[in-house]
């Protein structure tokens, strides 16, 4: 979707339609605001410009104090559709619960099943001069930044135990890769490793089964010829 100049409504100054702060009053924008993919939408507008789908956010008023884990600054509660996130309007990070997380997940798996919707190009990960960690908002523990689904290219901060922290548009490419069935191609994917690390360890416990040549009746080291052969074999099956 082409970029427009819209009026921040707080100062009257143009700002761009994908801004989400006015460069002149710092006023916000922009916030998550799509039930469907979680991407930000400008303040006013009716239809998420990312998907199309219609906006629903609902702030909650009250409810228990979080600090971002970036900023140190409370964060506020909000309802996007049915979900509920934390957000901090400073660095427009968002704060996702396990469980929460495990219903968007399982909502976009059912979402790529039923629209067949076609798996986008891999982006980049953003390059780090210098790591961050960052701790959680509720045991204030630092929490491991990984590779959501080791395959999506979107670092996150985990704890496993409470939820996981998204940096500014990182829920909505998160969403993306699961609506491209990115979850389905990382089970695969670890389903594959799994068979490889198997396969390697019976060939190598074969191989070390031929190791010994004295076993096989060899003379000055060397192995007898059938069972010379069997371990190139094996080599060329650990090496496959």
């Amino acid at each position: 979707m082409p970029v427009e100049t819209l009026r921040c409504p707080s100062c009257g100054a143009g700002v761009l339609s994908d801004a989400t702060r006015c460069q002149f009053c710092r006023a916000g924008l922009a916030t998550v605001a799509c039930p469907f993919c979680f991407g930000m939408m400008f303040a006013g507008a009716k239809f998420c410009s990312h998907c199309g789908a219609k906006g629903d956010r609902n702030e909650v008023p009250g409810g228990e104090m979080r600090l971002c884990p970036r900023c140190k600054v409370g964060m506020k509660a909000a309802n996007v559709g049915t979900t509920k996130l934390l957000e901090c309007g400073t660095c427009e990070g968002i704060w996702v619960d396990v469980e929460t997380l495990q219903d968007i997940c399982s909502e976009r798996e059912k979402q790529a099943a039923v629209l067949g919707m076609p798996s986008h190009p891999e982006q980049g990960v953003a390059f780090e001069e210098k790591v961050r960690y960052v701790p959680c908002p509720v045991c204030l523990q630092l929490m491991n930044r990984v590779n959501f689904a080791h395959c999506s290219r979107v670092i996150v901060d985990v704890c496993k135990a409470h939820g996981t922290w998204f940096d500014k548009d990182e829920l909505r490419r998160t969403v993306e890769f699961i609506r491209g069935g990115g979850l389905e191609k990382a089970r695969a994917q670890q389903l594959q490793e799994i068979k490889d690390e198997q396969k390697m360890l019976e060939a190598t416990r074969r191989l070390n089964s031929h190791s010994d040549p004295m076993s096989y009746g060899g003379h000055n080291g060397e192995l007898p010829t059938g069972v010379a052969s069997t371990a190139i074999d094996l080599l060329f099956e650990l090496l496959r």
